[in-house]
């Protein structure tokens, strides 16, 4: 059985396109083409289940149409449609190339003082200034010359922040 903490969350499928089973996968970040990913995990009824990808294409940079394998018809795609979007950690990319989406589940650290601030909920990068959300709905800067280690087998960053950006 595959667990919320083994994966981190990429996207989520929209409308069937065709009659083939292709169905539309918006996604924030791109990990299953730069690994060569095999499958994705879809959350069906608060099941995490994976589903072997036969092929896709990119229509833009945030938008692709797959077809997964045994799903044939425009029906059966339908059933999949908005159904969030998942990738396994352990075939996500190295340290070096991470992703915000890859972020969410960990808990930030303030450099200073080396007390918890919370988990991140969710990365917010509709503004040019990108914002971790947690799960208090704080919110704190995701700048990279803010973090000062990341450490990914405890699920942890460490930021140095701003002095009384957390009073605001």
């Amino acid at each position: 059985m595959i667990r919320k903490e083994e994966v981190y969350k990429i996207g989520r499928l929209g409308k069937t396109h065709g009659v083939k089973g292709e169905i539309s996968f918006m996604f924030d970040d791109d990990v299953f083409d730069r690994v060569d990913a095999d499958y994705l995990i879809l959350e069906i009824d608060g099941i995490l289940v994976p589903f072997f990808i036969e092929e896709y294409r990119f229509r833009s940079d945030s938008t692709a149409l797959v077809k997964f394998e045994d799903i044939d018809t425009q029906d059966r795609a339908r059933e999949l449609t908005n159904c969030d979007i998942y990738f396994p950690r352990s075939l996500a990319t190295p340290e070096e190339e991470l992703t915000w989406s890859f972020l969410v589940g960990f808990n930030i650290i303030e450099a200073q003082t080396g007390n918890t601030i919370g988990r991140i909920a969710h990365v917010n990068d509709t503004t040019m200034n990108i914002l971790f959300e947690l799960e208090d709905n704080t919110l704190i800067p995701a700048s990279e010359d803010l973090i000062t280690h990341i450490n990914q087998e405890k699920k942890q960053i460490t930021i140095a922040l701003p002095e009384g950006i957390l009073d605001l």
